[in-house]
């Protein structure tokens, strides 16, 4: 191979063969093409690290740069300015329209503060800060990456009920996620900076799921049926209350009352008193006859004279038995015969 090679090039330079002019002019042709490898161009998403021998010597700006040639210099260009995500928990299988997620069972499956499982999907945003930390302060940081996120995942949820993490308010645990990262990463100097942690997708495992609902369900009517227990209790409590302070306040009036109406007997008593002092008896008879005025008012009578009385024969008819009075007849018989004829006239009615 070599000396088909010296034979080709023979065949490209003049008949005279090799001489210090044509070696000259092949090295200068030869060294400018080595230096021209030096040229390289920076875009606007792209920071350049220059490396010589292998160790990291500068940065360079976007835009036209230049490096000593290899082997003496290398560049890499990594993208600073685009935010890179990591999928945890799933990856996407297929594509275009045959594309889906695929659980990955042994990222996505955490244990909760309260001891229950969940699945957790989550993804995580980050860009680079800082292009030569990113490439020699840790080896595959993208790798790096990925472990720290998962281990700060399992960490807050660990720390969480699992009420929260399965509801919509997981802002916080995203949170707490995105700057323990961050407070990790930074102690690794990787050079990257954690812009964002989305949790895709949090449920219970197929295996108990439906077991799971049937729980969430239950505790749901629980608190339903407490809400509507205290409901009840501060309906019926103030409604008690009122109606105990009605009772003492119909108890206190009706002694007030009592006390009234006793006062007002002794009084009308002691008033009686000395009116019978005065005349004793005008003042027992005015008593009697209010008495017989109470006691008679209210049922059927018949008045007769006391000489005729023990002629009338007392009689009740069958039908009034048991009936309440409608009526009072009062009759007032001067004579004998005229009671007799009161009292035919009346039905034979009590006397």
């Amino acid at each position: 191979m070599l000396s088909r090679a010296i034979a080709r090039l023979r065949s490209l330079l003049p008949n005279e063969g090799w001489t210090i002019g044509t070696i000259a002019v092949v090295a200068a042709g030869a060294i400018g093409l080595w230096l021209l490898t030096g040229l390289y161009f920076v875009s606007t998403h792209e920071q350049g690290v220059v490396l010589r021998f292998g160790k990291f010597e500068a940065l360079t700006s976007p835009g036209p740069n230049y490096h000593l040639p290899w082997p003496i210099e290398t560049v890499e260009l990594p993208e600073v300015t685009t935010t890179h995500q990591i999928n945890i928990g799933y990856q996407q299988v297929g594509e275009g329209d045959e594309a889906h997620n695929e659980d990955v069972a042994e990222e996505s499956l955490m244990l909760t503060g309260d001891e229950n499982i969940v699945d957790v999907n989550f993804t995580v945003y980050w860009v680079i800060n800082n292009a030569a930390d990113y490439l020699f302060n840790v080896e595959k940081p993208d790798d790096a990456i990925k472990a720290v996120a998962e281990s700060a995942m399992r960490e807050v949820v660990g720390q969480n009920q699992i009420g929260p993490i399965l509801t919509e308010d997981r802002g916080p645990v995203e949170n707490q996620v995105r700057e323990l990262m961050q407070k990790t990463l930074a102690s690794y100097r990787i050079g990257v900076t954690i812009t964002g942690v989305k949790m895709q997708n949090v449920d219970t495992p197929d295996q108990v799921r439906d077991a799971y609902r049937d729980v969430q369900a239950a505790r749901a009517d629980q608190e339903r049926m407490r809400n509507e227990a205290e409901a009840y209790a501060n309906k019926i409590i103030p409604e008690a209350r009122g109606q105990a302070a009605q009772i003492v306040q119909q108890a206190e009036a009706y002694r007030q009352k009592a006390i009234a109406e006793a006062g007002g007997e002794a009084k009308k008593f002691d008033s009686v008193l000395a009116e019978y002092r005065k005349a004793p008896d005008v003042t027992r008879k005015r008593m009697y006859i209010e008495t017989m005025s109470q006691v008679y008012g209210g049922v059927n009578k018949v008045i007769v004279d006391e000489s005729a009385a023990k002629n009338i024969i007392p009689y009740l008819p069958p039908q009034t038995l048991g009936k309440p009075p409608t009526e009072s007849v009062t009759v007032t018989a001067p004579s004998a015969a005229a009671s007799s004829a009161a009292a035919a006239d009346n039905g034979g009615g009590n006397p």
